[in-house]
């Protein structure tokens, strides 16, 4: 079952031995990163509480989502497909047309079955209060984890701003709906009360900053950091702008996710947090030059710009604990999360390409530059139908190397996938290419955000395809000979041998 919040969960990790507890005086300049990164290297590596940073009171936990086994647990699930299977069973019903209605339903269903956030009156969030000249976020343990870094970072944030937005169609401009935005980017502290959020002109939160700053208006925001392990991952789900992620977590949890006003912004925030940053971005100095900072693709992020945001308060339990995600190349907790979303995501994936058997973005495209998909092909030219369509996704659109296959080709196996494309591919006919956008982290783009993208057509082909040729059978053991060799493999004494 899924925990309340972080401590909950920290108590279930400790009960099965995942949890380690670091009791010795670690540096949160570079050591703390290098431990954690050398743990989760391990097979089954544990999550770690570090009791002693830097001298600091406040303890630090990372690692929790470094297991396949640990992410499903923080999910409150045994498996992945059970996520997936209930977003199935929430849209199947009345299929909708297309990719846009699918997603829809989501949040319309959510609102018919009360998943929305329910505001409450006290919080765990909000038992110590510092405001004003009381903030001091030299007091967080944040860790510099690489050496070109030269300030501390918050990976595991949820920032959350919400936008006043008229009604459509509605000439009642006194009932603004609210859009509610959460996101998790790096944050670097700059100093005792002014951070720098780390979104992108593609990032929805990015956009709703430059409208602030052309209105000349103050944008509130806060920085929620622990609480539901379930809120964390929906904040980094790859969601459309429309969707609430903090009803994606009601939904996931199922039961609706307590929030409770900010006490220096009015601002929703997640009421079971460990820690709750409130912040203002003022308009005149939104735009700032950015430092150096680690990444999760294993490179440094070197753009030109960050979000300022000047913090107003913070508030926490009585005895928090600051989770962070270490940035690092996979395998990695970001890698277990993106192979989370991929999977759960995937019936709404289908949902705009039917022909859809499996789609899987491995660790060695960093679970982002690279994706491969298997198809139920019944026609000429669908693997390029297939390949449109998934680049017309927002998540997927800036996906650069697209590889589709025939249904009978385990796209889990990489060595398979990459067979399929040797022997099934002529490149002169089977590679594609598309300009378009390209993911803000990729450095080899010659213009940040701006680039190629290709595809990779692995089916087999047929004479409308431009094959005159018979395409070859693929060899199969008969059914009766598999049967035999099955009933009496013990009989040939080889069962003990280990493979080559």
């Amino acid at each position: 079952m899924p925990v309340d919040h972080l401590s909950e969960f920290l108590d279930v990790l400790a009960e099965r031995g995942e949890l380690v507890r670091v009791s010795a005086e670690v540096n949160s300049h570079l050591e703390l990163a290098a431990v954690a990164r050398r743990a989760a290297a391990q097979a089954g590596s544990p999550a770690l509480l570090f009791d002693n940073v830097g001298g600091k009171s406040i303890p630090l936990v990372t690692g929790l989502f470094n297991t396949a086994e640990r992410t499903c647990r923080a999910l409150g699930v045994d498996s992945l497909e059970e996520i997936a299977d209930r977003i199935t069973a929430l849209v199947r019903p009345d299929l909708p047309s297309g990719w846009l209605e699918a997603l829809q339903l989501v949040p319309n269903l959510a609102e018919a079955t009360q998943w929305p956030v329910q505001t409450v009156e006290t919080a765990m969030a909000q038992q110590v209060v510092h405001i004003g000249s009381d903030v001091d976020l030299g007091q967080l343990p944040a860790p510099v984890c690489w050496e070109k870094e030269s300030r501390p970072a918050l990976t595991a944030g949820q920032i959350l701003v919400e936008e006043q937005r008229n009604r459509e169609n509605s000439s009642d401009e006194a009932a603004p709906t609210i859009i509610r935005h959460v996101s998790r980017v790096p944050v670097q502290i700059v100093d005792r009360n002014t951070v720098d959020v780390y979104w992108t002109p593609h990032d929805s939160e990015w956009q709703l900053v430059e409208r602030a700053v052309k209105s000349g208006q103050q944008l509130p925001m806060a920085i929620a950091l622990g609480g539901d392990p379930i809120v964390t991952f929906a904040a980094g789900a790859p969601l459309p702008p429309f969707i609430d992620p903090l009803v994606l977590a009601g939904f996931l949890q199922r039961k609706n996710v307590n929030v409770i006003p900010g006490r220096s912004v009015e601002t929703l925030v997640p009421a079971d947090a460990e820690i709750i940053l409130e912040g203002m971005i003022d308009p005149a100095r939104a735009f700032v030059e950015a430092s150096t900072l680690g990444t999760s693709t294993g490179y440094y992020d070197t753009r030109c710009l960050t979000v300022r945001v000047t913090i107003t308060a913070i508030t926490h339990r009585a005895n928090p604990v600051l989770p962070v995600i270490i940035p690092a190349a996979p395998p990695s907790e970001d890698g277990w999360l993106a192979h989370a979303a991929e999977r759960i995501f995937l019936p709404l994936v289908r949902l705009t390409v039917p022909e859809l058997i499996d789609l899987r973005l491995p660790a060695s495209g960093d679970h982002r530059n690279i994706a491969f998909v298997s198809i139920q092909k019944s026609w000429p030219q669908q693997a390029r139908k297939v390949m449109n369509a998934l680049w017309g996704i927002d998540h997927l659109s800036r996906v650069k190397m697209l590889v589709v296959v025939d249904g009978n080709v385990d796209i889990q196996d990489d060595n398979a996938v990459w067979s399929a494309v040797g022997a099934n591919s002529h490149p002169g006919r089977d590679t594609i290419f598309s300009e378009g956008p390209a993911d803000m982290l990729d450095h080899a783009a010659p213009v940040r955000g701006v680039g190629h993208r290709m595809g990779i057509d692995a089916t087999s082909k047929s004479a409308e395809e431009g094959h005159s040729r018979d395409w070859p059978a693929t060899q199969e053991v008969d059914e009766e000979t598999a049967q035999l060799i099955a009933q009496r493999y013990q009989k040939y004494g080889i069962t003990n041998r280990k493979p080559i």
